[in-house]
C-alpha cells in the first residue's frame, strides 16, 4: 500500500481545492446574515477564488518545473490552510473576500502540480490507474461540495466550510513529506511574469466592471477601458516572448480558440446560476442548508457517474460529438428550469438539473482531451492549462453576468429599494410581513431566476453552435502501406 501513499497526497490537495469552488454556494444565505453581505459581496466570495486560480495556475506550473514540483505543492497546501483559518474567522466580508483570493492563489500552486507529479510518481500501468483515480477525484468533488456544504452549514454553522480544510491539509502535508519525491523539468521555461501580471489584470477587471453595474459610472466604464488595454498588452506581450504564458500562434487553428470558449461556457452556464438558485431555495422556500445542497444532487451525482463511464469509451467517440451535444444538453436542462413560477416548489428545477449533470459529464472529460489534440504535442501541457484557466474564468464571468441580470429582474419587479435585501438573502424577513409581500416576493424571486436560466442556457447553446462549426476531430495517422513482397521468380532470378 505504501506506493499508493503518493496518491493518496496529491488527491486529497486536488479534492479539498476543487470543493472549495462548490462547498461555499449553499452557505451563502447564511453567510449573508452572519456578516450582512450584499449580493455583490457574495458574489466575490464566489468569485474571486476562481479568479485567482485562473489567473496563477500556468505561471504556477512554470514555476514548479523551475524550484521544484513537490515543493510548490507543499507551500500551496500550507498557505491554504492559513487562508481557511482566516476565511472560518473572518468578523467582516471584506476579510472573508481577500482571504478567499489567498486562498487561490494557494489552490493554483497546487493544481498547477498535481498531474506532474503523479507522472513523477508512478510508471506504466500504475501511472493510468493514477491518472483514473485523479480524474474520479475531480468529478467526486463537484459532487460532493453542495452536500458537504450542507451538512457543515446546517449542524455547525457556514465558518466550518472552512475549518474542515485543517485536518484535510495535514493529512496531506504529512503525506505528501513522507513519499512524495521532488521533481523538476530539467529545461524549465522562465516564468512569464509580464504575461501573468496583464492577464490578471485584464480579467480582474473585466469582472469588478460587471459586478458592479453602474454603467453610467465612471468607476465601472474605466474598469472595461483598464481590462481592454491590460488585454492588449497581454497579446502584445504574449507575441514577443520565446517562452509565453499561451502561444498565440495556437490560436491560428480554429479548434483550439472554440474549446477554450466551450471551457469558459461550461461552468458559465451549468454552475454559475446555482449561487442565485440557492437564495431561493433558503431565503424563499425556507429549506435548510443541507435540503439545499441536496436539491443539487442530481446534476453533481450525474456529472459523476457519466465521467466514469464515458472515460472507458471516449477514445471510441467523436470529441467534437461529445463536447457539442453536451453543451446542447446543458442548454436544454437550464431552459427547463424557466417554468418556475410564483407558486413553485424544489421539485420544479429537479428535471433540469438532471439534464445539466448529463450534459456537464459529457463535456468534462472530452475537452481537455480535444484542446491537448488541437494543438502540436510539445504544447499539450500548455493547452490543458488554458482549459483549467478558462474553466475558472468562465465560471468567474457566469457569476458576475448571471448575478447582473438576476439583481437587475428584481429591481424591475421589485423595486430598488427591496431588491438588495432581496438579493442579499433577507427574502423571509420580507415574507414575513404579510400576503401582499410574500406574493410579491415569490414572483419577484421567479422572475429574476427566469431570467437568469435563459441567460445561462444562451451560454451553452451559443458554445455548441460555435464547436460543431469550428471544432474538428483530429484526423487519424495514415496506416503504413503493406511491403509488397517480390514475386517469386524474380527473387530466384536476382538470387542466380
Amino acid at each position: 500500500m505504501r506506493k499508493w501513499l503518493p496518491l493518496v497526497a496529491i488527491c486529497a490537495g486536488t479534492f479539498m481545492l476543487l470543493v472549495d469552488v462548490t462547498i461555499v454556494t449553499v452557505a451563502l444565505p447564511d453567510m449573508a446574515d452572519g456578516l450582512d453581505a450584499s449580493l455583490s459581496d457574495l458574489q466575490w466570495v464566489l468569485s474571486l477564488y476562481a479568479l485567482v486560480l485562473a489567473a496563477l495556475v500556468m505561471t504556477s506550473g512554470s514555476l514548479a518545473d523551475r524550484v521544484g514540483r513537490r515543493a510548490v505543492y507543499l507551500g500551496g497546501l500550507v498557505i491554504f490552510a492559513i487562508a481557511s483559518v482566516i476565511c472560518g474567522v473572518a468578523g467582516n466580508v471584506g476579510l472573508l473576500i481577500a482571504a478567499r483570493g489567498l486562498q487561490g492563489l494557494a489552490a493554483a500552486a497546487m493544481f498547477a502540480t498535481t498531474l506532474a507529479l503523479i507522472t513523477s510518481s508512478y510508471e506504466g500501468r500504475d501511472r493510468g490507474f493514477a491518472f483514473g483515480v485523479w480524474a474520479a477525484v475531480n468529478g467526486g468533488a463537484s459532487a460532493a461540495g453542495p452536500i458537504l456544504g450542507g451538512l457543515l452549514t446546517s449542524n455547525f454553522g457556514w465558518r466550518w466550510i472552512f475549518f474542515v480544510n485543517l485536518p484535510v491539509c495535514a493529512l496531506a502535508i504529512a503525506l505528501t513529506l513522507m513519499a512524495v519525491s521532488e521533481s523538476r523539468n530539467p529545461t524549465p521555461r522562465r516564468v512569464d511574469v509580464p504575461g501573468m501580471a496583464s492577464f490578471t489584470v485584464a480579467i480582474a477587471a473585466l469582472v469588478y466592471a460587471l459586478i458592479r453595474g453602474s454603467w453610467g459610472s465612471g468607476l465601472t466604464l474605466g474598469s472595461i477601458a483598464l481590462a481592454v488595454v491590460a488585454l492588449i498588452v497581454f497579446a502584445v506581450v504574449e507575441s514577443r516572448r520565446q517562452d509565453p504564458m499561451l502561444d498565440l500562434s495556437l490560436l491560428r487553428n480554429p479548434s483550439f480558440p472554440t474549446l477554450l470558449v466551450a471551457a469558459a461556457a461550461l461552468p458559465a452556464a451549468a454552475w454559475a446560476y446555482w449561487a442565485y438558485l440557492t437564495l431561493w431555495l433558503q431565503s424563499v422556500l425556507g429549506l435548510s442548508p443541507i435540503q439545499a445542497g441536496l436539491v443539487f444532487l442530481p446534476a453533481s451525482l450525474t456529472t459523476f457517474v457519466v465521467s466514469i463511464v464515458l472515460g472507458r469509451m471516449m477514445h471510441k467517440a467523436s470529441t467534437r460529438v461529445l463536447i457539442g451535444t453536451g453543451l446542447l444538453i446543458i442548454s436544454a436542462g437550464v431552459m427547463a428550469q424557466t417554468v418556475l413560477g410564483a407558486d413553485s416548489g424544489r421539485a420544479v428545477v429537479l428535471p433540469g438539473l438532471f439534464l445539466v449533470g448529463l450534459g456537464a459529464g459529457l463535456v468534462l472529460g472530452p475537452l481537455s482531451a480535444a484542446a491537448m489534440a488541437a494543438v502540436p504535442g510539445n504544447r499539450a501541457g500548455m493547452a490543458a492549462g488554458a482549459v483549467n484557466t478558462f474553466r475558472q474564468f468562465g465560471y468567474a464571468l457566469g457569476v458576475a453576468v448571471l448575478g447582473l441580470v438576476f439583481h437587475g429582474s428584481l429591481e424591475d419587479t421589485a423595486g430598488d429599494e427591496l431588491a438588495g435585501p432581496l438579493s442579499g438573502g433577507q427574502a423571509g424577513t420580507l415574507i414575513a410581513r404579510g400576503n401582499d409581500m410574500s406574493n410579491m416576493v415569490h414572483r419577484a424571486y421567479a422572475e429574476a431566476l427566469d431570467q437568469t436560466f435563459l441567460v445561462g442556457a444562451a451560454f451553452a447553446f451559443v458554445a455548441a453552435i460555435a464547436v460543431f462549426a469550428f471544432v474538428r476531430s483530429p484526423k487519424p495517422e495514415p496506416a503504413p502501406a503493406p511491403k509488397q513482397e517480390r514475386p517469386l521468380a524474380e527473387t530466384q532470378e536476382k538470387t542466380a
